[in-house]
């Protein structure tokens, strides 16, 4: 019995140095970004990590479509907002969320879920590491393909009016995710 303790402790261990080793090692190859919106009265700010293309196919190929993407590298995207916001037609309150996507070739959908922190894919299935049940907010958006090629993964914010564009950016697409300050 003490040598299946034993046993099992090492696995443990090994299993836990070996995640974080990983996290560290990856980390490197698709560094952390902060993309940041400042208003009159509202802050939102964007946490990711940024990939590269590095001569790959990106949509429909390294991030297939219609699964489920954590919008980035490494840990799940997290979107932040001081104030209530409408995307789209759809309000979301003030907090943090994870950022998903699910791309295709003409739109994507966009996903606000209430879960922050979790490393972006699960280690036993390599899917996006996200519970449905927590998803807040989704909203169909148009993909936009452009001649420019865009070699690291990028998300930025411009504004336009009283609305705020969030600009998702890679290879040769990018959506615009249309977001307003939610009137109190």
């Amino acid at each position: 019995m003490r040598k299946i303790i034993v046993v099992g402790g090492i696995i443990v261990a090994v299993i836990v140095i070996g995640m974080a080793g990983m996290r560290f090692y990856t980390k490197s190859f698709s560094p952390q970004d902060t993309a940041i919106y400042q208003g009159e009265h509202v802050a939102i700010k964007v946490d990711y990590s940024r990939p590269y293309k590095k001569d790959r196919e990106i949509f429909g190929g390294l991030v297939p479509y219609g699964e489920v993407w954590r919008t980035g590298a490494n840990e799940t995207t997290t979107f932040t907002t001081n104030k209530d916001l409408r995307i789209g037609n759809k309000l979301l309150k003030a907090g943090s969320y994870s950022l998903f996507t699910i791309p295709g070739p003409d739109t994507w959908t966009v996903i606000f879920n209430q879960e922050t922190g979790q490393w972006g894919v699960s280690p036993f299935s390599g899917r996006a590491n996200r519970d449905p049940e927590k998803d807040v907010l989704t909203m169909e958006i148009p993909s936009i393909q452009t001649k420019s090629l865009f070699e690291q993964f990028t998300i930025s914010f411009e504004r336009m009016g009283k609305e705020i564009e969030m600009i998702l950016m890679w290879d040769h697409t990018l959506i615009v995710v249309p977001i307003y300050v939610a009137e109190n």
